[in-house]
């Protein structure tokens, strides 16, 4: 977990002794570029979403969770170390996760428990000089000691191929290409290995960090059948809905009509902005359903008895909010992002369809996770949230500043690279952020006093 600071940051409750269960088997669903707007159960009219909509029913949806960097390879690699970066050791957009950092895929096989990643990783070494988007970066090959320490590893590092990816790992030691939709190739992949369990084992019979993967007949056996000696964590990474938004999806799937989208207030109408914004959210809602069905097939092949699921995205997208696309920004499009967590037994009963305020980030998703392994019930408890982007990201449309600030339940300040405010914002009162406070002399000490606590 993230370093505890003075006047508030996250801390987790850890569950009394008589509330110590059976360990879940737990489950990661990580998308990329969705916004916590962008579902049917969070009130967007544009989102077909019921499969997300039927698990939100049956979740607890954490309305208030954000991202601590809303960049990539900066969230990624705090939602797997639970270190905020830079501290994790990724600064910049290019640098690789070192590899002595321990991941929640080591944290948990310390537990026992069987684990596996599959999809999208944006953390390694990318050329530089290739194209970001297309094969350059897709079948670059992440060597075994790179993988975070996952048993099972299957994926790809990055290249923006929505359609037709290609993967390589633990099953696959050379890129090999799948005809299909990402999400669906990805989901599936990850749905048959839960169903018998894959098989972690490399050919040496050790992990991708040397250790003994454990017994290769325990870890064949269904997880269905209830019959096995490990839990298992699986972590089911997923491209869509980034761009391109152009990308095909999969027959069948709906269509949205630009001129007929609902976009909210803050969205400048009657210029370039809107325009470009109606165009992009009509591909962007599209590979929203088609990724929401393959999460619906993936659900389904999940034992709901005694597994936790997690669905959530590890930033969103501007959409033309305040004139700005894509992501880097410290606004709430760009921040906030979509978290449901599913947790079995009936103690949980009563809390399935509750929406929580509370702040949650993504770095705090291993202690939690943790805590689950460990047969507990932990709970998150934050006065405000870090959020950060460490560095400049040169890429077109891209927020243009380093910033560092935090989130309350009703406030975001904002710093810029040398400490002087940028951003204040009354989230009761402006929750499109519309109105700037940080010059306001009604609020100096107020945007002081938040400017300490960073």
């Amino acid at each position: 977990m993230h370093k505890s600071v003075p006047n508030g940051a996250s801390h987790l409750t850890r569950s009394t002794e008589d509330e110590v269960r059976r360990a879940p088997n737990i489950l990661w669903i990580v998308t990329t570029q969705w916004r916590a707007q962008a579902t049917g159960y969070a009130g967007d009219p544009n989102a077909r979403t019921p499969h997300l909509d039927a698990l939100a029913a049956d979740s607890v949806n954490y309305a208030q969770a954000v991202t601590p960097h809303p960049f990539g390879p900066f969230a990624r690699a705090a939602l797997l170390t639970g270190v905020l970066s830079p501290e994790n050791g990724v600064r910049d957009y290019f640098d690789p996760l070192p590899v002595e950092v321990p991941t929640i895929a080591d944290r948990l096989q310390e537990c026992g428990y069987a684990t596996a990643f599959f999809g999208k990783w944006h953390l390694f070494q990318r050329d530089q000089q290739a194209d970001l988007v297309g094969p350059a970066h897709a079948r670059i090959v992440v060597p075994p000691e790179r993988r975070g320490g996952f048993e099972c590893w299957e994926g790809f590092e990055s290249g923006f191929l929505l359609n037709d990816p290609w993967l390589h790992g633990t099953r696959l030691p050379e890129p090999t290409q799948f005809a299909g939709y990402q999400s669906d190739v990805i989901c599936d992949r990850a749905a048959g290995w839960i169903h018998d369990f894959g098989n972690p084992m490399t050919e040496s019979g050790k992990d991708s960090r040397g250790r003994s993967c454990g017994s290769q007949t325990a870890v064949r056996q269904s997880p269905a059948s209830g019959i096995r000696n490990r839990n298992w964590f699986c972590v089911v990474s997923l491209e869509p809905p980034h761009p391109p938004y152009t990308a095909p999806v999969p027959v069948g799937g709906g269509k949205w009509n630009p001129g007929a989208l609902v976009l909210p207030p803050n969205v400048p109408r009657g210029g370039d902005v809107e325009m470009i914004s109606r165009r992009e959210l009509a591909g962007y809602y599209a590979h929203v359903e088609a990724t929401d069905r393959a999460i619906g097939r993936l659900l389904a092949a999940a034992p709901g008895e005694d597994t936790v699921v997690v669905f959530t995205s590890v930033h969103g997208d501007m959409h033309g909010a305040h004139g700005l696309f894509r992501k880097g920004w410290p606004y709430e499009e760009s921040v906030r992002v979509p978290l449901l967590v599913r947790v079995p037994g009936a103690r949980e009963m009563a809390r399935r369809g509750v929406v929580d305020p509370a702040l949650v980030s993504l770095v705090d998703l291993p202690d939690l996770a943790l805590g689950w392994a460990k047969g507990g019930a932990p709970v998150v408890e934050a006065e405000f949230q870090r959020i950060s982007m460490p560095s400049v990201v040169q890429l077109p449309r891209q927020c243009d500043r380093a910033w560092r600030g935090g989130r309350t339940l009703g406030r975001k300040l904002v710093l810029g690279a040398d400490g002087v405010p940028w951003l204040f914002f009354d989230l009761d009162r402006d929750p499109g952020e519309e109105i700037n406070l940080c010059n306001d002399p009604s609020r100096a000490a107020e945007v002081e006093a938040f400017r300490q606590r960073l």
